[in-house]
Parts: C-alpha cells; sequence; structure tokens
C-alpha cells in the first residue's frame, strides 16, 4: 500500500515537473523571440521571462532533491545537499518577488486612483517594480547569511555532547523557520494588498459605470478580473506551498523515508507548474501563442495519422 501510495505520487512529481517545465519554457521563449524581432521587450514581458527562467530552477531543484532523499539517499551528500539547498534558497526567492512584482505591477497599470502619489507610482511604475527587486535582494542576503551559519553550526553539532547538539538542532530548525517565514510572508502581504486594491479599484469602476447607465462588461471591467484571478490564483497556490514547505522543514528528520515528504513536493510542484498555466492564459500574447501551437499540434498529429 505504500509503495503504491508512494508511485503515485511519484508519477504526479515526473508530471507536474514535464508540465511546469513545458508552461515556463514557453513563457520563456515567446517573450525571447518577440524581443529578438521587435529589439524590444515590455515591463510585463521582462518579469515574466525572469520568473519562468527562476521557475525553471526551482522545478529542478525540487526534483533533484525528491529523486535524491527518496530514492538515492547515498547520492545526497553534504556538498550536493548545501548546493542544492542555496538554490533552492536563490530561485524560490526569485520566483516569490517576480510574482509579487508582477502583481504590484498590473495593479499600478490597471488601477484607477485619483490620489497624486498613486498617479505618481503609475507613472513611474517600471521604476517602482525595479525597486522592489533590488530592495528584495536584502531578504536574499540575510536568507542565504542564515544558510551559511546555520550549515556551519550544523558542521560542529558532534563536536558537544548528545544534550547541547539536541539543543542544537531545535536552535537551527527554530531559527530557519522564522527566516523562513519572514522571507515568505512580506512578499505575500504584498501580493494581498495589491489584490485588496484592485478590487476597491474594480468596485469603484463598476459604480461609476452603473452611474453613468453603461454595461458593467467593458474592457476595463474585463482587465481587471482577469489580473486579479492571476493575482488570486498566486495567492492561494503560493498559500499551500507554504504549508507544505513549513510540513516538510518541522519534519524533516521523520519524513524522508515515507510518502507525506514526496506528498509536499506535489503541492510545491503544483504552485510552479500550475500558476505559470494561468499567466499564460491570462496574458493576451502567450494565449494565442499557445492556442496557436496547440492548433499546429493537433494539425500535425492528425497528418501523422
Amino acid at each position: 500500500m505504500k509503495s503504491s501510495l508512494l508511485s503515485i505520487l511519484s508519477t504526479l512529481v515526473i508530471a507536474e515537473f514535464v508540465l511546469g517545465n513545458f508552461a515556463n519554457v514557453f513563457i520563456a521563449l515567446v517573450n525571447v523571440i518577440d524581443w529578438v524581432k521587435g529589439q524590444k521587450v515590455s515591463c510585463a514581458d521582462g518579469i515574466l521571462t525572469a520568473l519562468a527562467v527562476s521557475r525553471i530552477g526551482l522545478l529542478w531543484v525540487i526534483l533533484l532533491n525528491s529523486y535524491a532523499t527518496v530514492y538515492n539517499p547515498a547520492f545526497y551528500s553534504l556538498e550536493i545537499r548545501t548546493i542544492v539547498y542555496i538554490a533552492w534558497v536563490v530561485s524560490n526567492h526569485f520566483s516569490l518577488w517576480l510574482a509579487a512584482s508582477l502583481s504590484i505591477f498590473y495593479l499600478l497599470k490597471i488601477a484607477n486612483f485619483s490620489r497624486l502619489f498613486f498617479l505618481h507610482l503609475k507613472w513611474k511604475a517600471k521604476r517602482v517594480v525595479l525597486m522592489v527587486l533590488v530592495g528584495s535582494l536584502v531578504f536574499l542576503v540575510c536568507h542565504l547569511a542564515e544558510v551559511s551559519l546555520k550549515l556551519k553550526m550544523g558542521m560542529k553539532d558532534n563536536e558537544g555532547n548528545i544534550t547541547w547538539a539536541i539543543k542544537l538542532e531545535h536552535i537551527l530548525r527554530l531559527s530557519d523557520m522564522t527566516v523562513f517565514t519572514i522571507v515568505h510572508i512580506i512578499p505575500f502581504t504584498m501580493s494581498l494588498m495589491t489584490l485588496l486594491l484592485l478590487l476597491f479599484s474594480l468596485w469603484k469602476h463598476l459604480k461609476k459605470m452603473q452611474l453613468s447607465g453603461k454595461g458593467s462588461q467593458d474592457a476595463s471591467t474585463k482587465v481587471h478580473v482577469r489580473a486579479m484571478q492571476t493575482v488570486i490564483s498566486f495567492l492561494l497556490l503560493f498559500f499551500i506551498y507554504f504549508l507544505a514547505r513549513i510540513t516538510s522543514m518541522w519534519n524533516s528528520n521523520t519524513l524522508e523515508d515515507n510518502s507525506v515528504a514526496m506528498f509536499c513536493r506535489v503541492l510545491g510542484l503544483l504552485y510552479c507548474s500550475f500558476h505559470s498555466f494561468v499567466l499564460i492564459w491570462g496574458n493576451k500574447k502567450l494565449r494565442q501563442a499557445i492556442l496557436s501551437f496547440l492548433s499546429q499540434l493537433k494539425c500535425w498529429l492528425k497528418d501523422n495519422k
């Protein structure tokens, strides 16, 4: 029973890995081709491309970690574990902050507020996004410093007595979870605020349309709704991913040999994979490109038959 469940979860991991890589490679490829043809790329397309690249890295890190811990523990030496963990910290950081920056960019470009401060931010949308990403590097440096300290202390945990080793393990785990929570809660809160502001902007727009006697299915309403769907999907999937990571970290010593660890990784890959398809469907250029690709693939398969 346990082996069959593990096989099912492993199949899901592979399926999500393949689909996630397809979606993210597709996003990056379409935007790069468009950039080469037009010799320029929009801010939104640049964020989407960077986000896709970071998620490709995150997908490979999660798959490598799944393979090593479940099927080949001997391969997972301290050196490889360190490299994989640092790669996860970096790719996860940019995946999270680029998604939050995309939410902020949607807010500045779509929402309609008459406040001078908001209009100034709207005018400087590209600079605001760049400042958010540059500012996020502070959290990345702090996270990497915590990882470095954790690794150095972990190497010395066998030098003292058993009581000290147990206390040190609890301290390291608590500090790791604290830093992990802080690093993730800030961009999550920023994305949540953008969602609430988009909702308020849509409410104001609909109220204005009702007073003017016009219908509610105008272009601005559709853009608001599509942007909100993208942000909501990110928040929901990220919350699931966050809970899975917390569970995996809190029970790191007991999860390596059972199916719960693999289930956590299935949830982690779901966040990286499914949200990328949401981004494709929410972007007009990417949506047309994927529909064209599927249509050509269908014709090719029919011709081969």
